[in-house]
């Protein structure tokens, strides 16, 4: 055979062969192992290669189906186990050049998009992708450098033009399959990681391509080979140009053929381009990373190689004179990388015209980013030199955006010049703002992060020219002004942090643009404007510039207006960055402040109103026409001029309400220009209301001679009176703006005054009767009483004119300041003893009260849901009635002595109905840090202000009440009640008690009666029943102890009546048994409010109706009435069990208020027992038609025998005849629960298809039987001393048995485990007591049960089932098992114990994967540590501790590299050490011992975990550390700087957690970390309290501090805690520590911590000294 074939190669080679044949030749061949050919494999792949050589060089010709089986062969071929197990043997087989030129060739034709390719274009790549599989293989390509470069630029080409193409209209798409997958594109991030603006620039990428239209498209086979292809093709030219020994070869190639290419596709699958049109390509995230990765590193390899340096310098730094003496072989490089790079990118032809701009702009941001990365920070003399070309390149690459900027004055050689700007060309003016705006921000904020601005080197050395070149950057950035682009602001934050010299030629234009006059109010681009308002805020307080800042920002104001109405001067967060700002300023510039402002008022505003006044009267004496167009002009000039002046008025108030107030220990010159100060406010005040008095007085004679009207025709007549509204409006609008300033200004003067009075001695408070000159004469006002004065014209509205009185409607903000300003007059009368004995005083403070009060407003504003910022100059129509209600609400105790009954009342109900709107509402649409009356009531209700108004209080409970009342009245009632009758007929009024003492006898008649005969009085349908739950919400948030008895009694009747007597029916029809889960809810609640008005101190008035007893049964019958009809029948399982509960806490608790208040206990106690008993006997000898309904009765009976047991037991110990009548209810209660426990499981066994077992839970059954055992062993404990028998001992082992069996051998729940574990600890107490000593010797059956339980618990604690949150809710209950193991346990047993735990801490262990034992051991340790052993235990435990340490701290050193185990391994360890250091307090007598656990806290990582694991490692180390300071102090004293260390290490990592990250700074994660900065905080309490270890180290600390404090920048919650802190370290530094921390701390760390010293000083230390005085 093997003859037959050996001709094979000539028939491949005969040109009489057909095509067909000699593939099927070529195929056999290779397939077959009898073709005997020399070199087969080399030979096959020449005649293939030479085959398609000559079909496209056209010397041979075949049809299209073979030549497309020629490529399928060579690719079969390239990718066969054969060919490759020979290479991996050493075979040599190459390939032919000719078949890398055919490949190139082919994937050209694909690129360029012109004819149909006779080959499939996945058959290609898959040849590509053979090739480059082998080293051996591709050596076609990677020994000729030109090939491979052209390879990449192929397939990058292919690769754009795939991403571009809608894939209708691509030739290259035949074969495709309809598929859709989500793409998730990862934006480009050039930014610091930290940069707050982030999130806001990846939305602004994402926002440039909203406009793109997308098309549903389809998917090729290739599509997705050809991306991983690309990424092999790039990964292989990697390596080949990292091999180039010639970097002047790499740059010149990759920038005339590579970098067009490949920007334009890394800016393809960076920007997401294609994420709509080509989700069929299923480009996963990680496949286009590593795309972006692989195209980063050639370019940063091929452009900025080490080798370039000295070209880039000479470009860049090199002077005229150098630069022109230069030849062509002066340097090895290349003569100009710059300019080369710069012209690819900005030639066209290599992308689309829509895209060029574009990919532009985000690869100059990728080549500084490189280029910041190659060139690294020099050290010594060239870091200056560095810096400078660094920031040389960003110039280049700044101008080549196109923004306009001249470039020549930025040279190097014309330093002195200064850069001027012109605006950009509209040939060269970028395409889209948004895109420039962007690059420029990146580019900008790389400069800022790599610190390449000095601002001194840069004036001294280099003639300022960056700050001429950023300047010229800032003036482009005015002149061309885009304040609706969130980068705009971004940029000048920026250019603000490099240097606010920058900025400071053109702020007026900043505060124009970016503050005053900016009128977007897009919420990305008011996030920017308010990030650039607060930085420049911080910034100019930092230089203690605010005064020349609010200078500049006064003249801004004082412009015309750009448009009529200008934005919002101070929103939210800008008013609380000014807030903070203002408390680091110094009174006396805050001081200087508001002086500007009022000299801005008075010189700029005030004359043109009045000048205008004059005009105004002046051309009303003129020509008719004349003067009424003039009218109209300066009523529009001085509607201008009053908002100017209501913009200084909301600066000056909100300047002046932040200002440190006045004290004692202020200086006599500050509190003299504060009291000059407020006299010139006082006197604008008086000028103002004077100049809308004067107004009153020129309405009146301006109206009075109407009818001498020239005669000038009808149709100019109806003309002008048409006229009229709008001037007569446009004249009140301005008068009503000024009376509003007027107002604020007096509502502001009179809160700073009163501070100021009430605070400091020195400063004297100004007549307050002058504020009344303006509308009372002072003959008219009594000499003694000018403040009651005051508070009749503010409430009579006597101060302004008739027709500018405000209204809610007509001026909102005017009248709130009016209640504002009656509230302050009514403090001043209620801090003035004399005014309070005047007779008039009570009359006009109740007349000031229902003015402020005005319940009227707030019945007609409770219709909506209203939202305030909590800004007055911010209240309107909308938000008045918020406003309102909020200062009704914040000022109640001081107005609530002066209210009526009735009002009270109104007021519960306003609470009410707001709360009850906003359970229905669920606060949709709420801005958080927003205002509603909803979220007022609910924090006022949440308050404990509240309870402490007594009227109030039992006004709210009124209305609740009544609300109730009003539900129960209008639904159905099936048969006559005599409660509801009485309700009818009553109806008592708001405000008033609900139930007088006959109601509540009647009350309680109907309850009995119902409980007796299960009759229902009421039918509650599903809406009545979600209202009541609403009402129930409500009233369960209020505080039984403020209930008076009388209501109490009343709310508690109303509701217990509600549980006993009503029944639910479903609005629907349903076919089956309706979900009563809403029903359950109700009752659950019912039930839970029950239980806590029994702890409200009043609770004694309702027993006085009812006894205890009686109150019980009725309860418990009730709901066994409702079982037993099929009320429940249809609920799911996990509501009748929060039903068994809520009822089992309502019994103990009862019971417990029974026996506490020793009253008929027997009586009460025997009642209820007896029905129990009786209910018991029922429920297993009556008859069961239903069993479903029966179970659950059962389960009902058997629930309130246990809580009736477990009340008895806890009980136990109070007094002898106590003890004798609680034993006798045990003793009965043990008669009634065995025999229904044991038919309870006889009926399981029997038949639980029927019984539905699931309404019994396990854990349930456990806990009733260890319940049962607990009580007949408390009842046989008090009789007898000796050996106890145990009448259902039997009972008790079967159950032990079975818990053993299965408490660890599958998943169970975490209940069923805790019961288990109470009945083992109650069990084994009880074998303890009725066995003989000897069995507890080995052998015994007590020690046998002690192994099984300890065997079960081990096992128990290794399940792989049982996460750490199920382990720790079992600790508990593990360490009570423990405390009853080894409470009596002999030395054996307990050695038994220490032996499992030291044979679980084996390394060996944890080395095997097995870190569950482990941890089993470690927490049986911890317990056991925390457990009071006896004496001799206690003293072995102790003795091998040390041991038990050492193997702790070797478990921590061993796993700190595997982060996976810091949680479920880590930190159990280190808080099982806490423990042993607590415990061991006093008997780890070696402190080596001790300073181990320190050793190993180094090896905990810190670094790199998610929030939730870096707080439980946070807060495990540091309660180690907080243990040793507290229990260990001598191991403190010895080991302090260990200590410290570990504490640096927690200080340094919050400081890296808690740093400022933008939007993230909000959230349940950021929670994480503020709370381990309290823990900080209190850590350095404790440190500062050991004086005596820390003292001479406490200057190491604070420089610890600061220095890690200068690489961040804290959140400020964060800070502040933080910063409390190392102010007590302070405390312990002498003077001697801060000489020594100002002189050796570096430059920038010592401005640091300047800063800091200062504030300790201006703060802390002067309030620790306030403090020292009124210490002993």
């Amino acid at each position: 055979m093997a003859a037959i074939y050996s001709g094979i190669h000539l028939k491949l080679k005969s040109p009489q062969t057909p095509w067909v044949d000699k593939l099927k030749l070529a195929r056999f061949a290779w397939v077959s192992s009898q073709c005997l050919l020399p070199n087969k494999e080399q030979v096959l792949l020449d005649w293939c290669t030479h085959a398609l050589t000559g079909w496209y060089s056209q010397k041979v010709e075949f049809s299209h189906n073979v030549l497309e089986g020629l490529w399928c062969y060579i690719d079969e071929l390239l990718h066969s186990r054969k060919l490759h197990s020979l290479l991996k043997q050493g075979r040599s087989i190459s390939l032919r050049l000719s078949l890398a030129q055919l490949l190139l060739d082919c994937l050209q034709e694909c690129a360029g998009g012109g004819l149909k390719s006779p080959v499939c274009v996945s058959t290609i790549l898959s040849v590509c992708q053979g090739v480059l599989s082998s080293p051996v293989l591709s050596s076609v390509f990677t020994t000729k450098y030109e090939l491979m470069v052209d390879l990449l630029t192929k397939l990058c080409s292919l690769a754009c033009r795939e991403l571009q193409q809608p894939v209708l209209e691509d030739p290259l798409i035949t074969e495709s399959v309809t598929c859709q997958d989500e793409v998730t594109v990862e934006c480009l991030q050039l930014e610091p990681a930290a940069s707050v603006d982030t999130l806001d620039t990846l939305s602004d990428h994402s926002e440039l391509d909203t406009d793109k239209t997308s098309t549903e498209l389809k998917k090729n086979h290739h599509s997705s080979n050809l991306f991983e292809v690309l990424l092999q093709v790039l990964s292989c030219y990697l390596s080949v140009q990292r091999q180039q020994g010639n970097p002047n070869r790499v740059f010149t190639m990759v920038t005339n053929h590579l970098i067009q290419p490949l920007v334009l596709l890394r800016h393809l699958l960076t920007s997401g381009e294609f994420a709509q049109p080509h989700t069929h390509l299923c480009l996963r995230q990680q496949l286009c990373r590593d795309i972006r990765v692989k195209i980063d590193s050639i370019l940063q390899l091929a452009l900025f190689p080490p080798e370039h340096l000295t070209s880039y310098k000479e470009e860049l730094l090199s002077s005229k004179e150098d630069s022109g003496k230069r030849g062509p072989g002066g340097t090895k490089g290349p003569l100009k990388p710059v300019a080369a790079v710069l012209s690819k990118l900005s030639a066209e032809g290599y992308c689309e015209l829509p895209l060029h701009y574009s990919v532009k702009s985000h690869t100059l941001s990728l080549l500084f980013k490189l280029f910041l990365e190659s060139n690294g920070k020099g050290r010594g003399e060239s870091e200056e030199e560095q810096r400078m070309l660094r920031f040389y390149f960003l110039v280049r690459l700044v101008l080549a955006l196109d923004l306009g900027l001249d470039g020549h004055s930025l040279s190097p050689v014309k330093v002195e010049q200064p850069a001027s700007v012109s605006p950009p060309p509209s040939l060269c003016s970028p395409q889209s703002w948004s895109l420039a705006l962007l690059a420029v921000e990146s580019l900008l904020s790389q400069a800022l992060t790599a610190d390449i601005y000095n601002v001194a080197a840069d004036r001294i050395r280099h003639r300022e020219v960056q700050l001429n070149f950023y300047r010229a950057l800032g003036q482009m950035l005015f002149n061309q002004a885009q304040p609706s682009i969130p980068a705009w602001y971004r940029c000048l934050k920026v250019l603000l942090s490099l240097n606010h010299l920058i900025l400071e030629p053109d702020l007026d234009q900043l505060l124009s643009l970016a503050w005053v006059n900016s009128d977007c109010m897009e919420a990305r681009v008011q996030r920017a404007r308010q990030r650039l308002l607060c930085s420049l805020l911080q910034t100019y307080t930092k230089l203690r510039q605010l005064p020349r800042l609010f200078s500049e920002l006064l003249s801004v104001i004082c412009q015309p207006a750009l448009d009529e109405l200008r934005p919002p001067l101070l929103s939210e967060g800008v008013s609380a960055s000014l807030r903070t700002c203002l408390l680091d300023t110094p009174p006396s510039q805050g001081l200087e402040i508001c002086s500007l402002v009022l000299e801005s008022m008075r010189r700029y505003i005030l004359p043109d109103l009045v000048k205008e006044e004059r005009e105004e009267m002046e051309i009303d004496g003129g020509e008719d026409n004349k003067g009424e167009k003039g009218g109209i002009k300066v009523d529009q000039e001085r509607g201008d001029a009053s908002l100017k002046l209501f913009s200084h008025s909301q600066l000056l108030h909100a300047v002046l309400f932040n200002i440190k107030t006045l004290d004692n220990a202020s200086p006599l010159p500050l509190v003299r220009q504060s009291q000059g100060l407020m006299k010139q406010m006082q006197q604008l005040v008086t000028e103002l209301l004077q100049l809308l008095s004067r107004q009153k007085e020129a309405v009146k004679t301006n109206t009075s001679p109407v009818q001498k009207i020239p005669k000038k025709g009808k149709k100019t007549l109806d003309r002008r009176e048409s006229e009229k509204p709008s001037e007569s409006k446009m004249g009140l609008l301005w008068e009503q703006k000024t009376q509003e300033v007027a107002l604020l200004l007096r509502y502001t003067w009179v809160e700073v005054d009163m501070c100021f009075d009430i605070n400091c001695s020195k400063y004297t408070s100004l007549d307050s009767a002058q504020m009344a000159a303006t509308s009372e004469s002072e003959d008219q006002a009594p000499p003694n009483a000018p403040v009651l004065t005051n508070i009749e014209s503010l409430v009579s509205g006597d101060i302004f004119p008739a027709r500018l009185h405000p209204s809610p409607s007509c001026s909102p903000m005017s009248w709130l300041l009016l209640k504002l300003l009656t509230l302050q007059q009514m403090k001043k009368v209620l801090l003035g003893s004399t005014l309070l004995s005047e007779s008039s005083t009570a009359e006009r403070l109740n007349r000031a009260v229902q003015f402020i009060l005005a319940k009227s407003e707030l019945d007609v504003g409770l219709d909506g849901e209203q939202v305030w910022d909590g800004q007055i100059d911010n209240v309107n129509n909308s938000s008045y009635f918020v406003a309102h209600w909020y200062l009704v609400a914040s000022n109640l105790p001081l107005i609530a002595p002066y209210l009526s009954r009735n009002d009270m009342g109104w007021i519960g109900t306003v609470l009410v109905s707001s709360l009850l709107s906003r359970q229905t509402d669920k606060g949709k649409g709420q801005l958080p840090s927003c205002l509603t009356v909803s979220l007022i009531s609910s924090q006022l209700f949440q308050s404990p202000v509240l309870a402490e108004l007594p009227s109030l209080f039992s006004a709210t409970v009124c209305s609740l009440t009544q609300r109730i009342n009003g539900v129960l009245v209008a639904a159905h009632a099936p048969k006559v009640c005599s409660m509801l009758l009485r309700f009818q007929k009553e109806g008592p009024e708001a405000g008033q008690p609900l139930l007088t003492l006959e109601g509540k006898e009647t009350i309680v008649e109907d309850i009995l009666a119902s409980s007796k005969t299960g009759e229902v009085f009421v039918v509650l349908t599903d809406t009545q029943t979600k209202e009541l739950v609403n009402l129930l919400e409500i009233l369960r948030n209020l505080n039984p102890d403020a209930m008076s008895a009388e209501d109490l009694s009343s709310i508690f009747f109303l509701l217990f009546f509600m549980l006993t007597s009503t029944s639910s029916q479903s609005d629907r029809v349903v076919v089956d048994h309706p979900d009563s889960g809403d029903d359950v809810v109700f009752l659950v609640k019912l039930l839970r409010i029950l239980t806590g008005l029994l702890e409200g101190q009043n609770f004694p008035s309702v027993l006085k109706l009812i006894h205890g007893g009686a109150l019980l049964q009725a309860a418990v019958s009730s709901l066994l009435w409702h079982s037993n009809s099929g009320r429940f029948q249809a609920m799911h399982n996990h509501n009748w069990l929060d039903l068994i509960k809520a009822v089992q806490d309502f019994i103990r608790n009862s019971l417990q208020l029974i026996i506490i208040r020793n009253s008929s206990v027997r009586l009460n106690l025997n009642q209820f027992g007896s029905f129990l008993a009786n209910k018991e006997i029922e429920s297993r000898s009556g008859s069961k038609p239903d069993a479903g309904v029966s179970i659950l009765s059962v389960h009902l009976v058997l629930a309130s025998l246990t809580s009736f047991s477990q009340a008895m037991i806890s009980n136990l110990g109070r007094s002898k005849p106590m003890n004798q009548t609680l034993t006798q209810m045990l003793t009965r209660m043990t008669a009634s629960l065995g025999p229904a426990v044991e038919s309870v499981l006889k009926s399981q066994t029997l038949n639980e298809a029927v019984i539905q077992p699931a309404i019994f839970g396990q854990d349930f059954v456990v806990e009733v039987v260890t319940v049962l055992l607990h009580s007949e062993l408390s009842s046989l404990s008090v009789e007898a001393e000796t050996t106890l028998t145990l009448s259902h001992m039997t009972l008790y082992q079967g159950v032990c048995q079975q818990i053993l069996r299965e408490i660890s051998s599958a998943a169970r729940p975490v209940d069923f485990l805790v019961s288990s574990l109470h009945f083992l600890s109650v069990f084994y107490k009880a074998v303890e007591r009725t066995r003989a000593e000897r069995e507890t010797e080995p052998g015994g059956e007590l020690h046998e049960l002690y192994m099984q339980i300890l065997q079960s618990v081990h096992r128990l604690l290794t399940a792989p089932w049982l996460s750490p949150s199920d382990v720790g809710e079992l600790e508990s209950a593990v360490q009570e098992l423990l405390r009853h193991l080894v409470e009596k346990s002999t030395t054996g047993q307990f050695n038994l114990l220490l032996l499992m735990i030291r044979e679980g801490l084996d390394t060996v262990k944890l080395r095997a994967g097995n870190y569950r034992e482990v941890v089993s051991a470690v927490t049986i340790t911890k317990l056991l540590s925390c457990c009071q052993l006896p004496e001799p235990c206690s003293k072995a435990l102790w003795l091998i501790a040390p041991q038990i340490i050492s193997a702790m701290v070797f478990l921590v050193r061993s796993c700190h590299q595997d982060a996976s185990l810091t949680l479920p391994f880590t930190v159990p360890v280190l808080v099982s050490l806490t423990s042993l250091l607590r415990q061991g307090e006093g008997l780890l007598t070696d402190p080596h011992h001790v300073i181990l656990v320190l050793g190993a806290l180094q090896a905990v990582p810190l670094d790199h975990l998610t929030p939730l694991v870096y707080q439980a490692t946070f807060l495990a180390v540091h309660e180690v550390l907080f243990a040793i300071i507290q229990c260990h102090p001598e191991v403190v004293l010895k080991a302090a700087p260990s200590f410290l260390n570990i504490f640096y290490r927690l200080v340094a990592s919050i400081m890296q957690e808690g740093r400022q990250r933008g939007g993230t700074d909000t959230g349940a994660d950021s929670d994480v970390y503020l709370q381990c900065s309290r823990l900080m905080e209190r850590m350095y309490s404790h440190i500062a309290a050991t004086a005596e270890s820390f003292t001479r180290l406490s200057a190491f600390m604070v420089a610890q501090y600061v220095t890690e404090l200068q690489k961040v920048t804290l959140r400020p919650d964060i800070k502040l805690h933080l910063t409390e802190g190392i102010y007590q370290i302070l405390d312990l530094c002498v003077e001697q520590d801060i000489k020594f921390l100002m002189e050796r701390l570096h430059s920038g760390v010592r401005e640091v911590f300047n800063e800091l010293y200062s504030s300790y000083i201006h703060y802390h230390k002067a309030q620790r000294q306030g403090e020292d005085k009124y210490t002993v």
